[in-house]
């Protein structure tokens, strides 16, 4: 048996951000096991909490979607952490937790009952070719003329990040995923007006049908890093998520010194047991 844990990240109240499972003490079980525990919750994310290897880390990770291990995502992480301490994980240093996960160590700041990790470095950034992004358009089905630029806004997963130039046109968009070909993970960015409750609307498209992903912590991470550099985008901002699909997430993005965090809420939502 294992402690159990149902995490919504990126939101005030349970059902309106992302939900994530976490089991807790899981270094008895193999790769198979995961994998099919993964399948079985059918979350955008399953989470396995581990005795870490680095001495500089308090936990370490491991994370799974349905189909596969991921290095690094940002909504599991901040999820994994809230787990870790409400089954009464203790910092070595306060305020700060570090987790371990395949992409190496990430810093976690707690602010009062928020939580943020400071965004990992990019693993392919720069242009899109044409061919993708005409690919990406044309999936989108957005007129060409909406987009302002696109890039490489890949940490792990392999996001390709598009900003339009309104969040009405990102809230309009239905897009059929099975154009986007190889470029599978599109995430859409449009600014709201200025005096709107947040500055920029999210939405993060997958090529399987119907895969659009509630509140994204690893595409906001990257899409901060690539406004913010650009200059796109403020030091400090509220991103909205999951609009279209009846979430409400919000997604807290700083820049302090040189480090960019993505925070939110975090809530729990069920605790038990599981047998695997």
């Amino acid at each position: 048996m294992h402690q159990f844990s149902q995490i919504d990240v990126f939101a005030s109240a349970i059902t309106e951000g992302n939900p994530l499972a976490v089991v807790h003490d899981a270094d008895d079980l193999d790769d198979e096991l995961m994998a099919a525990f993964a399948r079985w919750t059918n979350l955008a994310e399953t989470t396995y909490l581990l005795p870490p290897t680095d001495p500089d880390a308090d936990y370490r990770v491991r994370i799974f979607n349905t189909q596969r291990e991921l290095p690094f995502a940002g909504h599991p992480t901040l999820g994994s952490a809230r787990a870790w301490l409400e089954a009464g994980g203790t910092p070595r240093t306060p305020g700060e937790i570090v987790q371990e996960c395949a992409a190496g160590l990430i810093r976690i700041r707690q602010d009062g009952e928020r939580l943020a990790f400071a965004a990992p470095p990019l693993v392919r950034d720069g242009a899109v070719d044409d061919a993708d992004l005409d690919r990406v358009v044309r999936g989108l089905g957005v007129d060409p003329s909406r987009v302002v630029d696109a890039a490489w806004a890949d940490n792990g997963p392999g996001w390709v990040a598009v900003l339009l130039d309104s969040a009405e046109t990102v809230l309009g968009l239905t897009p059929d995923q099975s154009l986007f070909g190889e470029t599978n993970r599109v995430g859409v960015v449009g600014p709201h007006p200025e005096g709107s409750e947040t500055a920029l609307e999210i939405r993060a498209f997958t090529s399987s049908p119907g895969g659009e992903d509630p509140v994204t912590g690893s595409l906001n991470a990257s899409i901060a890093q690539w406004l913010i550099g650009t200059g796109r985008a403020p030091s400090s901002y509220v991103a909205a998520q999951g609009t279209v699909i009846h979430r409400r997430g919000r997604i807290h993005v700083d820049r302090i010194g040189d480090d960019i965090w993505i925070g939110g809420e975090t809530v729990v939502g069920i605790t038990g047991t599981v047998s695997l």
